[in-house]
């Protein structure tokens, strides 16, 4: 996606190292990125502001187990984030 990413990819991957396990350095796709970043504004905006990371956190977990369980693309996995978001922009702001 950008520089920052890749080296925070490749961050993860070398402390997984450290820590005695191998993992492939994380990528994150861009349709996945702007749902996330929409993710976070509805949640800070419809909840508390200090919920969107957490928010994001949760999506990437939830996109995680979808992806393997089911095999979901990177495009499924965007619109799996996109159809929570929209149900959370739907209700009420607390």
């Amino acid at each position: 996606m950008n520089q920052f990413f890749e080296d925070l990819g490749r961050r993860w991957a070398d402390v997984a190292s450290k820590r005695g396990s191998a993992i492939e350095p994380p990528e994150l796709d861009s349709s996945i990125a702007l749902e996330l970043l929409e993710l976070a504004r509805v949640a800070a905006h419809t909840q508390e502001r200090r919920f969107a990371p957490l928010a994001s956190f949760m999506a990437g977990v939830a996109a995680e187990r979808l992806r393997v369980a089911s095999g979901a693309s990177a495009g499924d996995l965007a619109d799996y984030i996109r159809e929570v978001r929209q149900e959370l922009e739907r209700e009420p702001p607390v």
